[in-house]
């Protein structure tokens, strides 16, 4: 299940006017504050989201202005235009389906506040649940689409059920409990081969998402073969769709090792995305295509990719995602032989990944720095960092990254002749699945 969050978007023409006066109280009240755009941010946020909000880049989420507000010391009505027209439920639906997310959670959060009933609210959860997993806000789309699944369970609206345990699967996974993600995904699954009708394409959807589990836990052919069985029922989506299709099929390609098939979709999905429009989406693929040139070799295409991906992604505030995408930089530098900056940028990726509470992230950036360690014969060092990337390998149930965890540390330990060590890191791996 691809994570396709879509940060804080630039502002369609419509907004562009709110989006500019909003920015202009923010940069106001900092300024009265006596706070650099950088302390306005906290840890939550960054410098440059903050500076595309002042300038009307960007207009900001719900929470973001909330947040924003109390560290300026005021209400968040005091940033919105009252003359704004309110949201309406056809609105929302709207930008939720042009891929709006942060406009469309919004929406649907101001129009849950007002509807009391449970018949008026069990489709703004739903649409609050997508618009949440969407934005890879995992927690909240499990909230949202737990409720709505419920409620349509007990009104016998088989369907729409359906959908909202799609979307409560999909937030599960984001929140690394690819177990529980897998079982309501096989079981939707089995469900509509049974001949429940839901969507068009939502059979395609439940076998892509499953791809995505296995491609986690790192049963690669197994998720191959989810994809294959799905390519067949994709030839009639839409770009976007089929785009996000393609950058799973480059993932799980490149897991598997065909690193060229990987660059051909990932190529091919990043082209689809950038002509709908999706530049968030196309950052992603950019950073994926960047891990699988780096595998082939092509260290100067893969830092061009790198550079790319982080600088669109740094725009949003996207912490999350910025924990990857500094990675790659970090990988980039260590296989140019840049041990330092190698160090210095999984240093700020694991960062990155801890504020935003990305473990999976923070896996990686921990692992990439015990490699620059290493490198540096800081053997000691990145004893300490293989342990905390096991320890982190074992709680997140990340099996192939585990064995992977496990097979370097075996390696330091044998080169530093600690033989019994390495034995018992070897034999843990061998029983990893």
């Amino acid at each position: 299940m691809p994570r396709t969050k879509t940060g804080t978007r630039a502002t369609t023409d419509q907004d562009r006017a709110l989006a500019h006066h909003i920015g202009q109280r923010i940069r106001d009240a900092r300024h009265r504050a006596g706070l650099t755009q950088q302390q306005l941010a906290g840890d939550r946020y960054t410098k440059a989201y903050v500076s595309a909000l002042e300038t009307g880049i960007a207009r900001p989420s719900m929470v973001a202005l909330r947040y924003l507000s109390e560290r300026l010391g005021l209400p968040a009505s005091h940033f919105i235009d009252e003359g704004h027209p309110a949201w309406t439920r056809l609105e929302v639906d709207m930008r939720l389906a042009q891929g709006d997310w942060e406009a469309a959670s919004d929406g649907y959060q101001t129009l849950l506040s007002d509807a009391t009933d449970d018949a008026t609210r069990v489709d703004l959860l739903r649409g609050l649940a997508e618009a949440s997993a969407r934005m890879d806000r995992g927690r909240e789309a499990v909230a949202a689409a737990s409720e709505a699944a419920r409620i349509y369970a007990e009104a016998g609206r088989e369907a729409d059920a359906a959908l909202a345990r799609y979307w409560l699967a999909y937030g599960l996974y984001q929140s690394d409990n690819e177990v529980d993600a897998r079982s309501i995904l096989a079981a939707l699954l089995e469900q509509v081969r049974g001949g429940l009708r839901v969507e068009p394409d939502f059979e395609m959807r439940l076998l892509t998402s499953l791809a995505a589990v296995e491609s986690r836990a790192g049963q690669a052919p197994r998720a191959l073969s989810y994809l294959e069985e799905a390519r067949g029922l994709s030839a009639d989506l839409d770009d976007r769709r089929r785009a996000a299709f393609l950058f799973n099929l480059a993932i799980n390609y490149r897991e598997v090792g065909d690193y060229e098939a990987a660059i051909r979709a990932g190529t091919q999905g990043m082209a689809l995305y950038r002509a709908a429009g999706a530049i968030f989406e196309s950052a992603r693929i950019e950073n994926d295509l960047a891990l699988a040139f780096l595998a082939t070799g092509q260290v100067d295409r893969a830092r061009e990719l790198a550079a790319d991906a982080r600088r669109q992604i740094e725009e949003t505030g996207d912490e999350r995602w910025m924990a990857a995408v500094v990675d790659t930089e970090a990988q980039v530098a260590l296989a140019d032989g840049d041990v330092d900056r190698a160090l210095q940028l999984a240093e700020r990726a694991r960062g990155y990944a801890e504020r935003s509470g990305n473990e999976f992230g923070g896996l990686m950036a921990m692992l990439t720095e015990a490699r620059a360690l290493r490198r540096a014969d800081r053997g000691a060092e990145a004893e300490v960092r293989f342990a905390e990337a096991a320890r982190i390998a074992r709680a997140s149930r990340a099996p192939n990254r585990l064995r992977e965890v496990l097979r370097e540390w075996a390696d330091l330990r044998a080169a530093t002749g600690d033989h019994r060590g390495a034995y018992e890191l070897t034999s843990e791996a061998l029983t990893v699945n």
